[in-house]
């Protein structure tokens, strides 16, 4: 007998079937409708079924003064103890008269911030995000006082965008830290921040930030709408909501970026985009985003500007040699052998004398061990991550030249194209990169050179076709706009940059004012002749 055959007959029975609807109905609360004659703290306890982490005071005290009933609610861990205590002991000790008025009296002197009246509606999502609740008399009367707290990750260093120079902040999981550390860069009052609440289970919060001025309308509605479209059970983090409201569903490359440094996030705010920040994830979602500013890194504003043109230099060069060197090689080495000098042709050939495999292969099975080498990395402990990693580079890659299974040359063009893949400062985009370089060696081993050039012509194409919220992804090199090219591939001095990139917002383009050129100062020798 099957084990759902099991599962109809033990629900068939007479004595088990009341068995399941008595502990049903006992246990889950949330399917039973809502029973008026109850008052409002049975009605709390119904809905969130005697969970042991709801904690329940009643003030003996406050009765015996004004023989009224004022009960507190509150979720353990999710609240403050210390602003809790300080509560309880202002409505415990504090001398209140019975000719008081005990709903005035609780507004005038709770020290706690935040205190708000709500309606029968409100009080499981209030007391489920932290908030306390305080019930007065048989429960007609409800506040709620936000004294949210418990453990937090305090503010660390970002560990996947690390800088020599800039700040050290990077975001924390609670999104109220996460707005106040852009309200300590951007301290204007256009800065705004518009709440949501996306998901069935989690309720989860997010914030919709942006420049009041400097964002163009059209791209906030548009945010807003494709983030209030969205119906799901839960929002764990902010990929789920990269996945809903991204353009281009089926392409590899990232249409948002995400970063968890705050400078970045303000930077791109000053330019126009719109952030998007989620309650329980460091990492803020920017929109919209450009192929380009994949490439960009925070540092580069903070370098001298020839330093930070040189360093965007190498990461677009790496990006074409991670994308293209397996290919090239293996077209070259194994149809257009007449394109290498003769010296490096025979000593290509005198490696791969021995080797059993041809290149295509042998350039897949390197691709595929560092591909496990790089999940081992990550997925092991800190202690022994590095060690993995030095016994999968160097133990295994001597050993395969050794054995003759690969060339020394293979092992050398995919290590280089590895290392080069770590040059790009977006992880998403370094993961695009990771998927195209596996199609190009296909197309390379099929037909070489000319395979690459079939598979980078569609590439262009549908990166030219590609869009995000409204705004051309190859922006501003397609199409073309010279007056933007002062940030791209290379980063022309600060005071020459005299307006925003106007690709993304056409509001309030001008950001600093005219003539800001350094004017040095007289020489010593003129000074002297002065005097």
């Amino acid at each position: 007998m099957s084990f759902f055959q099991k599962l109809k007959n033990f629900k068939s029975s007479d004595g088990n079937r009341k068995y399941l609807n008595n502990h049903s109905s006992k246990e889950c609360p949330q399917d039973h409708p809502d029973v008026p004659e109850l008052n409002t703290l049975n009605w709390i306890q119904q809905k969130l079924g005697d969970s042991p982490d709801v904690m329940i005071r009643s003030l003996s005290g406050f009765k015996e003064q004004t023989n009224i009933d004022v009960t507190i609610v509150y979720i353990d861990g999710l609240i403050d103890q210390q602003l809790l205590t300080t509560m309880l002991d202002v409505l415990a000790n504090s001398p209140i008269s019975s000719e008081d008025d005990p709903i005035a009296w609780i507004k005038n002197h709770l020290p706690i911030g935040s205190l708000k009246s709500v309606d029968k509606n409100q009080l499981l999502v209030s007391v489920l995000e932290g908030q306390a609740i305080i019930l007065v008399g048989e429960g007609n009367t409800v506040f709620t006082v936000s004294i949210g707290g418990g453990a937090r990750r305090s503010i660390e260093e970002p560990t996947s965008q690390t800088v020599l120079r800039g700040p050290k902040e990077g975001f924390t999981e609670d999104i109220s830290t996460n707005m106040a550390l852009l309200r300590r860069i951007l301290r204007t009052p256009d800065l705004r921040f518009d709440p949501l609440t996306i998901g069935e289970y989690t309720k989860t919060k997010v914030s919709v930030a942006f420049i009041r001025g400097i964002a163009e309308p059209e791209i906030i509605l548009e945010v807003k709408k494709r983030l209030l479209s969205i119906e799901t059970d839960s929002i764990l983090e902010s990929g789920y909501i990269e996945e809903f409201i991204q353009d281009g569903v089926y392409t590899p490359f990232p249409t948002l970026m995400n970063t968890e440094r705050p400078d970045a996030v303000a930077g791109g705010l000053l330019e126009g985009l719109v952030a998007i920040i989620v309650d329980g994830t460091p990492f803020v979602l920017l929109a919209p985003v450009t192929f380009f500013r994949f490439f960009i890194s925070s540092e580069d504003y903070y370098q001298r500007y020839d330093i930070a043109s040189f360093l965007r230099i190498i990461r677009f060069s790496s990006f074409l040699v991670a994308l293209l060197l397996p290919s090239i090689f293996i077209a070259v080495t194994t149809f257009q052998q007449e394109m290498l000098p003769t010296t490096l042709l025979i000593s290509l050939a005198a490696q791969r004398e021995n080797t059993p495999l041809p290149a295509l292969i042998e350039a897949f099975l390197m691709e595929l061990t560092f591909e496990v080498i790089r999940e081992a990395g990550v997925r092991m402990p800190r202690a022994i991550g590095p060690a993995i990693s030095i016994v999968g580079a160097l133990v295994l890659g001597q050993a395969a030249v050794q054995a003759g299974l690969v060339s020394a040359a293979m092992v050398i063009v995919v290590s280089f194209t590895a290392i080069s893949n770590f040059v790009m400062p977006a992880i998403n985009m370094a993961a695009a990169v990771r998927l195209l370089r596996f199609t190009l060696m296909l197309l390379a081993g099929s037909l070489g050179l000319f395979g690459i050039l079939a598979g980078l012509v569609p590439i262009l194409v549908h990166l030219v076709s590609l869009q995000t919220f409204g705004v051309p992804y190859l922006l501003p090199a397609a199409p073309f706009k010279l007056q933007n090219m002062k940030d791209l591939v290379l980063r022309f001095p600060w005071w020459s940059m005299r307006t925003r990139p106007a690709f993304i917002s056409h509001r309030n383009p001008v950001r600093q004012g005219s003539n800001q050129k350094p004017d040095p100062q007289l020489t010593r020798d003129e000074r002297d002749e002065d005097q």
